[in-house]
């Protein structure tokens, strides 16, 4: 694997009070799948933001296809054969699919100068069906696809500049099991036709299913690069982070459950989203909610917090039946909810660490019109510090912190509420292995204080790892609820496909 189509020697890249890069070397041969792991804040962003031309580097070279680059316009880089699909996608929602690949580059009549939408449609069927994408119709706005169709559409975009080295930054965090599996015989299927990717992942499962080699960065450092096959599980993360994470999940103390149901939740429905949802929630437990992306579960919870309208069922909060029609009653009845995007409606990216911590409980530190914001800035800080939140100062704009300390923000605001029960929606989607640890304490520490936490996650590692008991939920129903001690992935799966259901308040699952 000598023959590289991309070669960064020795690069740096400082800005003021950080090294980014501290003599990085990153070596991609033609036609592989080339992991690059890292937690966040490794550098692996802004090593890609410098071969993209978005950042110059202030030292070392860049090498592609045989030739030196030196010109950093996006572009130039473009057209040279590179291409990048972005985590957060950024189609244009009202133009159809064939306007989005060609965006930029409109084909028109050479007659009449007019744009010829006939040929765009008749080129991307094209494009498809070279790159093996089915039932998208170029016809189809943006806005209609799911998320993993968009994605289809990115990658036959990025093709459809001929590009030879093509970036993924993950791509699978928003997909399902099946659709992951489809993105994987796509981007297979293009390798063998020699197109050579960059796959950027905290999935470490996904690298050793899709990738050929893999190069590790860890603060701004490059640690090694490995082939797959010389790699396990532990040692990728030993390199990631330093020193060995054997027990990424803390011991959790069953005892610590007092039999005293927090949350019950009785045949909640909402038509075309989720049926007959019921289950009970102790104080001092952590009870997972497992399924497959479409089972309902956000939705169940989005409804349980307010945020959609309840249709029919009822919620009870320390047995007292509660009406929650908005956010703001659910948390006046100590209720917090970690949405799964933290990004779209759990954080306000453009405002500060300081501003988003304090948002819900603003009030609190209110006298007439004026605002205490010393004691705000003092409430804060006490936050930063008890949840590691790494940050140079508290005005730091939310949206320049890794995925990790967005996410220990958004707890902290959420735990300044003071709540007695949690509802955390994939706490630990798009974060390194390294602040997973610390989430996974976090959600312990929370449980055995008396905190009811009711836990989304797609990962059934975590639910298993993490949980006293699962609920399993498939096509908007309750399947199920099993001790975390007896569950195995096999078992949560089979659970969730089966015909048998939970009885009608959630109790223990009888099934063979």
């Amino acid at each position: 694997m000598n023959d590289y189509i991309l070669e960064m020697n020795n690069i740096c890249k400082t800005f003021p009070g950080v090294k980014a890069l501290d003599d990085v070397t990153l070596k991609v041969s033609k036609g592989t799948i080339h992991a690059l792991l890292g937690e966040n804040g490794a550098g692996k962003s802004t090593l890609m933001k410098v071969l993209l031309g978005m950042y110059k580097q202030d030292s070392g070279k860049v090498i592609f296809d045989g030739k030196p680059m030196q010109n950093t316009n996006m572009n130039y880089i473009l057209h040279q054969g590179i291409s990048m699909i972005y985590q957060e996608l950024n189609p244009i929602p009202h133009m159809t699919v064939a306007e989005n690949i060609f965006i930029g580059r409109e084909q028109k009549h050479k007659i009449s100068g007019l744009l010829d939408k006939k040929q765009m449609m008749k080129d991307t069927v094209s494009l498809f069906k070279e790159v093996g994408i089915e039932n998208i119709d170029p016809k189809t706005k943006l806005k209609d696809l799911t998320v993993a169709k968009a994605q289809m559409v990115e990658i036959a975009k990025a093709i459809s500049y001929n590009s030879k080295l093509i970036i993924m930054d993950e791509p699978t965090s928003s997909l399902s099991e099946k659709e992951c599996k489809h993105l994987f015989n796509i981007t297979k299927r293009l390798k063998e036709k020699g197109v050579t990717f960059i796959f950027i992942t905290h999935r470490l499962k996904e690298v050793f299913e899709i990738a050929d080699i893999a190069t590790v960065l860890r603060d701004g450092k490059f640690i090694g690069t490995k082939l797959i096959s010389e790699l396990d599980e532990n040692s990728i993360i030993t390199m990631m982070v330093g020193r060995e994470l054997t027990k990424i999940f803390p011991k959790i103390d069953s005892d610590g459950i007092n039999n005293e149901i927090a949350l019950s939740v009785k045949n909640v429905t909402r038509d075309g989203e989720f049926y007959d949802v019921s289950f009970d929630a102790y104080k001092g437990e952590i009870l997972g909610v497992a399924g497959l992306i479409g089972a309902g579960r956000t939705e169940a919870m989005e409804t349980i917090f307010g945020y959609r309208e309840l249709k029919s069922g009822s919620i009870y909060i320390d047995g007292k039946k509660v009406n929650i029609k908005t956010p703001r009653d659910a948390i006046k009845r100590g209720l917090a909810l970690l949405t799964e995007d933290r990004k779209g409606t759990g954080l306000y990216m453009p405002l500060s660490i300081k501003d988003n911590i304090i948002m819900p409980m603003i009030k609190r530190y209110k006298k007439g019109p004026l605002i205490n914001w010393k004691k705000i800035t003092k409430v804060c800080a006490e936050q930063k510090t008890k949840f590691n939140i790494k940050t140079p100062s508290l005005t730091q704009t939310v949206n320049k912190l890794s995925g990790g300390n967005q996410q220990k923000v958004l707890v902290s605001r959420w735990l300044l509420t003071e709540p007695d029960i949690i509802i955390m929606d994939e706490p630990t989607r798009g974060i390194d292995v390294g602040a997973k640890a610390e989430i996974y304490q976090l959600i312990v520490n929370l449980a055995a204080s008396g905190k009811c936490v009711i836990m989304v996650s797609s990962e059934l590692p975590e639910i298993i790892g993490l949980s006293n008991r699962i609920l399993v939920m498939h096509e908007g129903r309750v399947k199920g609820i099993l001790d975390a001690k007896e569950a195995t992935q096999d078992k949560i799966l089979s659970v969730a496909t089966s015909t048998i259901e939970s009885n009608k308040f959630g109790g223990e699952l009888y099934a063979n």
